[in-house]
């Protein structure tokens, strides 16, 4: 559907001057479509990969991620200057690159249909399930507090004076702290203490956060926002192995559902929190609340989740 779809903006640009309403259509049809597959995405990885080699598989799909968040808008500008219609044409081909290749994996077998099918067997499962509770709710309140990426634009604008190109890499700097990191993680796994390595990363998070927000030298919050990257990295690599490591597979693929939903609604929620915050206090103060925030949390769920702390073995050692 996302072939067709981008096929379809390249045919309609090239036959028509656009109009608004068969845009937004086409948009929404790509993010519907995309709410379905990032969830079958995520569920399908455990049954490819051994157990063993798990951890490095979540590694390597996260900073492969980053890379790509990093080079897409760039060779999509290089691609826009050319042509306007090369950059859907090349997106449709790419899909299409990427679905052959998914043809070729091998078949999994048929799972086990679980007891429960209704729409709210997910929910009922992670409410049941304190480990999976922690681990969802813990990247959905850390994110929405401690994101700044609606803030970037002021920093850069009205704080460092860097314009259009410092603001570009405010914006690139924590997909490369996390790239990196992945790279590392997927040739390295966590050795021990996986539990308190993604509480300490969190925290991380948020004192990087701190200091972009206090910060009034662009290569200090450049840095800053580097290590929340790679802090946030980290975290995300150990959350994601345990929940689908604590997950059976009767219901990894609605649990992977709503971490999606927690995923997005901490994206951009987080936005509007800070935007709404900065309107009301500026931006700094904005920044320096949110990592504060996310440093609350933690703390909070420190207390309530005592059980985060007991994850003590490596991942490679969990997901036996």
């Amino acid at each position: 559907m996302q072939v067709l779809c981008l096929a379809a903006f390249t045919l309609w640009t090239a036959v028509a001057a656009p109009a608004a309403g068969p845009i937004y259509l086409l948009l929404f049809v790509m993010g519907a479509v995309r709410a379905f597959g990032s969830p079958a995405m995520s569920a399908v990885l455990p049954n490819i990969v051994s157990r063993d080699d798990f951890p490095r598989a979540v590694a390597s799909a996260s900073s492969a991620f980053q890379i790509c968040t990093i080079a897409g808008p760039a060779i999509g500008g290089l691609l826009y200057a050319i042509g306007g219609r090369l950059v859907f044409a090349a997106g449709a081909g790419l899909y299409l690159f990427a679905m052959t290749q998914a043809w070729r994996l091998p078949a999994s077998g048929r799972p086990d249909i679980p007891t429960d099918r209704s729409m709210l067997a997910g929910i009922r499962y992670v409410r049941s399930n304190r480990l999976l509770l922690a681990l969802l709710s813990l990247d959905l309140f850390a994110v929405l507090l401690g994101g700044v990426t609606a803030l970037l634009p002021i920093y850069a604008a009205d704080i460092f004076a860097v314009g259009p190109i410092g603001l570009g890499c405010l914006r690139c700097a924590p997909g490369a702290g996390a790239a990196i990191v992945g790279l590392m993680l997927a040739r390295r796994p966590i050795d021990r203490g996986a539990g308190k390595s993604m509480l300490y990363c969190v925290a991380g998070f948020g004192v990087a956060t701190v200091v972009f927000a206090v910060s009034t030298k662009f290569w200090l919050s450049l840095g800053a926002l580097i290590a929340a990257g790679a802090f946030d990295m980290v975290s995300m690599v150990i959350r994601h192995t345990l929940v689908q490591i604590a997950t059976p597979d009767t219901m990894r693929g609605r649990i992977s559902a709503i971490n999606w939903v927690f995923i997005g609604a901490s994206a951009e929620l987080g936005q509007f929190e800070s935007g709404a915050t900065a309107a009301l206090f500026g931006a700094m103060p904005a920044a320096l609340l949110g990592g504060l925030g996310t440093l609350a949390v933690v703390a909070l769920w420190v207390m309530i989740f005592p059980e985060l702390r007991k994850k003590d073995r490596s991942l490679a050692a969990a997901a036996q």
